[in-house]
């Protein structure tokens, strides 16, 4: 896979050291077990697979170029990078200013770019009624279009799929940027619709199936399907597809209870699904299900808690979050900074976002048993932070630079 040319300040030593340890004595990465760091009174496991994916890296390195390349020039970005306060700081800094916010909420005027200026497209894509627009001012966004090629691979199969006939369900978040670029591709394409979850999707179900009057499906969906959409017929062939940072397992359930209606209704065989059902397994990122597989496979780890690090406006890292809670306190924080001392962090709630102060998370015993995993935004940079701040707070055995030489 292509190596990206990232800051260093976003790299960590000894991350790097434990990655590159992983990947040589599993090279075909069928070990998903977790990476022990044994500093004696704490014990910390990391997920084999996390932090900074391929898509995340190359948007970096492209918005970071372009600063290096271009200076003196105005440089604009659509909205966030990618969802991580500190590269989004990062950028600012440098003088690169936000258009939008996460949700689409205008910042920065539009009227107020020109020809002249360089306008950064995030990881997350953008939506062609604004792709357009820049194109319409004489923007070009070709050479820093930093979408992630895994997001232009769900755009490129509905494209696909449309072309047979088929309608497309979006699996995503409806506010999210990434979800309202692939519904705006999708639906310049073929009858499109955005459903959030499971309870989502058996309403939806029942339109196909009947159970509920057409009319009800435009007032209960408004917002998230595409113009001219007729419930009557656009449901007959569809195929799902998905925001890639959503659980890999909700996107497959969601599809296959959609089969399963379809199959039912109209009474096919699983030789003439394709008739009426696509199939667009391929569609899911292998970041979202390498990072979600390694925390499942961690979970089965004998351990205190968990730490989750990452934006809170994160989906994969809330996702992370939540497949965490299931088994373990756990706690979602976005820095070391966050842990106050031992006895006290700031954590977010992944549902909620609100913060809140957590006393005694570190229970009193002897070893501490911690697992760690970190978002497809985050610096591993600050997964190393906060591995150092909480062996700070033992009479550790060894340190981290003699970890370091034990993975070399």
């Amino acid at each position: 896979m292509k190596q990206f040319n990232v800051p260093n300040i976003y790299r960590s030593s000894l991350i790097s050291a434990v990655k590159q340890k992983r990947r040589l004595d599993d090279k075909l990465k069928k070990d998903f077990s977790p990476t022990l760091l044994d500093f004696g009174p704490i014990q910390i496991y990391l997920a084999r697979h996390f932090g900074f994916c391929y898509g995340v890296e190359n948007a970096i390195e492209i918005a970071f170029n372009t600063i290096d390349e271009n200076p003196g020039k105005r440089i604009f970005l659509l909205s966030e990078m990618i969802h991580n306060p500190l590269v989004n700081a990062d950028l600012q800094n440098r003088g690169v200013q936000f258009l939008q916010d996460t949700y689409g909420k205008q910042i920065i005027p539009f009227e107020t770019i020109t020809k002249d200026d360089i306008v950064l497209i995030p990881a997350f894509g953008t939506t062609l009624d604004i792709e357009n627009m820049l194109q319409a001012k004489g923007i070009h966004t070709e050479k820093y279009n930093t979408t992630c090629p895994f997001v232009e691979k769900v755009w490129n199969r509905s494209e696909h799929i449309a072309e047979k006939g088929y309608s497309i369900v979006v699996h995503g978040k409806p506010k999210h940027e990434e979800t309202r670029a692939t519904f705006s591709h999708a639906s310049s394409h073929t009858a499109t619709v955005v459903v959030n979850d499971m309870s989502e999707t058996i309403e939806l179900g029942k339109y196909i199936s009947g159970e509920k009057s057409p009319e009800l499906f435009y007032t209960e969906f408004k917002g998230r399907f595409s113009e001219g959409f007729d419930i009557t017929k656009d449901l007959q062939k569809i195929g799902v597809v998905n925001q890639t940072t959503q659980l890999a397992t909700d996107t497959q359930e969601i599809s296959d209870y959609l089969k399963q209606v379809i199959k039912k209704y109209y009474q096919l065989t699983d030789e003439n699904m394709e008739e009426r059902f696509a199939d667009t397994r391929d569609t899911l990122c292998y970041a979202t299900n390498d990072n979600q597989t390694a925390v499942s496979e961690m979970m089965e780890t004998q351990a205190d808690l968990a730490i989750v690090i990452g934006g809170y406006n994160s989906s994969n890292t809330s996702h992370l979050v939540e497949l965490c809670e299931k088994k373990l306190p756990t706690y979602f924080i976005d820095s070391a900074d966050r842990i106050i001392n031992q006895h006290e962090l700031i954590a977010c709630n992944w549902k909620t976002k609100d913060q809140s102060h957590i006393h005694h998370f570190l229970p009193e015993k002897h070893p501490v048993k911690i697992l760690i995993t970190s978002g497809a935004s985050c610096p591993d940079s600050l997964v190393e932070a906060v591995i150092r701040k909480l062996i700070s707070f033992y009479p550790v055995k060894k340190d981290i630079e003699t970890l370091i030489e034990s993975f070399g």
